[in-house]
């Protein structure tokens, strides 16, 4: 039997899906363990019952001068920029994906600029973003539309073309017109392609907000991040690392949930 052709049980891919993440902490746990060996006080790899010990710290204590507990205020104040963001990136990815993909007046018109603008390296326009809009909430929030959305556009409007010509020559033939052809034929199809656009779109969005906050922010979990490394807390940044991940874990999931819910016909075969 080929390997190709193997496919395996409920047992063994739980098995195999475990073993990475096995295998990472092992190998973090005998490295940590190396060096405090050498170094009790060394700060690099702290041990993972050091971060356990700072993570329950962080969660449940509050700061000394204020009494809030910053780890939730971050958490949030770096949630709704990234919703934000996101949810603009989809909604105006979603309008424009259909146009250029639908109409070819449009295609013609934006198909290229939005192309070339989605070569632009976003972070390189971070100075520019803080200039025009300033150091508060709406240069991060831009950074994150100006980092996703040429993708989303791109991706939406190669969906739309993709759709058969069949139905858009029958809904013609029924006497559509454009814009109900738009939204009765082409947006259902191009609905659960969005889903898998802003699925891939979070990892850059993270990686956006993280990058704006550390550079301007007084709240956030990115600002956290960079606070504290000057003081080498790997414990503080190695929870928050782990945090980050586990809410964009927790994002995709859901995104993945709602598509199979809502459109389960497009997730036949994942």
């Amino acid at each position: 039997m080929r390997l190709i052709n193997i496919k395996p049980g409920p047992a063994l891919a739980l098995f195999l899906v475990l073993l990475p993440f096995a295998a990472v902490m092992i190998a973090y746990a005998m490295g940590s363990d190396i060096r405090l060996t050498e170094n009790p006080s060394d700060k690099l790899l702290p041990a993972p019952g050091t971060i356990g010990d700072t993570m329950m710290r962080l969660l449940t204590e509050g700061d000394r001068r204020t009494g809030r507990i910053l780890f939730w205020h971050d958490t949030w104040a770096s949630l709704q920029r990234l919703w934000l963001g996101i949810a603009i990136s989809a909604s105006v990815g979603l309008v424009f994906g259909l146009l250029i993909g639908l109409f070819p007046l449009v295609r013609n018109l934006l198909s290229q600029f939005v192309a070339v603008l989605s070569m632009i390296p976003p972070l390189a326009l971070l100075p520019i973003l803080f200039i025009v809009f300033g150091l508060g909430e709406l240069s991060k929030v831009v950074l994150i539309v100006v980092g996703t959305l040429p993708f989303i556009i791109r991706d939406l409007s190669q969906r739309t073309l993709e759709i058969p010509q069949e139905l858009l020559v029958k809904a013609q033939t029924l006497g559509a017109s454009s814009w109900v052809i738009a939204i009765r034929v082409a947006l259902p199809q191009v609905m659960p392609r969005l889903i898998q656009a802003v699925r891939l779109s979070l990892g850059p969005a993270w990686l956006f907000l993280i990058a704006a906050e550390a550079i301007a922010a007084d709240l956030g979990l990115g600002y956290r991040i960079f606070l504290v490394r000057r003081y080498l807390a790997m414990d503080v940044i190695l929870t928050y690392v782990i945090w980050i991940t586990l809410l964009a874990f927790a994002m995709d999931w859901l995104l993945r949930w709602a598509s199979r819910r809502v459109y389960p016909w497009a997730e036949e075969g994942l």
